[in-house]
């Protein structure tokens, strides 16, 4: 009888136990129940940003097992493919400027959480299910436009965009002042191909930039800047990637390939998601901008098995001028 009693009190104790361990848990969410969808304008497979989203998205799925869809809209049906998203999803991930009906879906489906990259939506205190993040591509733009400056050996360096439009004009702002920094007197050429998703138009954008005497060029044009690198290892000339480290997503075009201005597109959607998972954490109705100082903008120089065409010293140049700019001691303009 007592040893039956002694087991019922150390049963009691344990349960005891147990239920302030669960009152003490964390609130949290199911992460394998949780969709998320990310949808891009035309195609992935352009080894810079459409791809850093979705190598974000991918480490949620591995590392929390989330349910992700993906949709590519081959440049049409932006605002329908949304809606299709909000249906099925808990999380709806629209990458670029042309989603900018994303606040009247937004208001059809309030239940999904929406985050749109790289562009913000007017009014978006009033849009509770919607969180904006934006990046200071301008701050890494600087950084290339120094090395391409201290790099050109005919003190003439280009940059070719996708479009001419604010974000492409934000990367161009931080290049031009970058590269000024280094040599007031470096002749700077830009043009833009009108399209992210050409690579035959980016290398004919380049070829005319390396005509004029550019011998550094930055690509800042998605897919359409493959054709930068291409056009670079036939001519002759460096090029600079964006979004991802392009030394090593475009590992064949290594050799022509000196540095990457990496805009940690999935980093900043893996964060985001995350903290969600992990405590619910959701800042919807907010512009988050995402910058140096938090690590989503830097430089990269590809890894161990690259070739390093830049010296160790101007590495060192570059890492001081990044924590000045983090700091805030160096202050990047802005086409914004």
């Amino acid at each position: 009888m007592k040893k039956s009693l002694a087991l019922l009190l150390v049963a009691a104790l344990l349960l005891g136990v147990f239920a302030l361990i669960g009152c003490n848990k964390p609130a949290g969410t199911d992460a394998q129940q949780l969709s998320v969808c990310l949808i891009v304008p035309y195609s992935f497979g352009d080894k810079s940003f459409n791809d850093s989203a979705l190598e974000g998205a991918e480490r949620l799925k591995e590392d929390y097992g989330i349910k992700l869809n993906t949709i590519e809209c081959k440049n049409e049906g932006y605002k329908q493919n949304m809606m299709n998203a909000a249906e099925e999803n808990d999380f709806v991930i629209p990458i670029g400027w042309e989603f900018s009906e994303i606040k009247s879906v937004a208001e059809e489906y309030p239940d999904t959480k929406f985050i749109w990259i790289d562009n913000v939506v007017d009014g978006i205190e009033s849009s509770p299910n919607i969180l904006c993040i934006t990046y200071k591509q301008n701050e890494g733009a600087f950084l290339a436009g120094y090395i391409a400056a201290r790099m050109s050996q005919t003190n003439a360096i280009g940059a070719v965009g996708g479009d001419d439009s604010e974000v492409i004009n934000d990367f161009m702002t931080g290049y031009e002042q970058g590269a000024k920094y280094a040599n007031a007197g470096i002749n700077i050429y830009t043009n833009y191909a009108g399209d992210y998703e050409n690579p035959q138009k980016g290398k004919f954008c380049a070829e005319k930039l390396h005509q004029k005497g550019a011998d550094v060029i930055f690509q800042v044009a998605g897919n359409t800047g493959n054709g930068v690198f291409q056009a670079a290892k036939e001519d002759g000339f460096y090029a600079i990637g964006v979004d991802q480290d392009q030394k090593i997503s475009a590992s064949e075009y290594d050799d022509v390939i000196i540095c990457s201005v990496k805009k940690e597109v999935g980093n900043s959607i893996y964060d985001t998601i995350r903290a969600f998972i992990e405590d619910e954490t959701w800042n919807g109705g907010q512009n988050r901008v995402c910058g140096m100082d938090e690590g989503y903008i830097s430089i990269a120089y590809g890894n161990s098995e690259s070739k390093q065409q830049i010296s160790e010293d101007l590495k060192n140049d570059v890492a001081a001028l990044a924590k000045k700019i983090a700091g805030g001691t160096i202050v990047v303009e802005s086409s914004k």
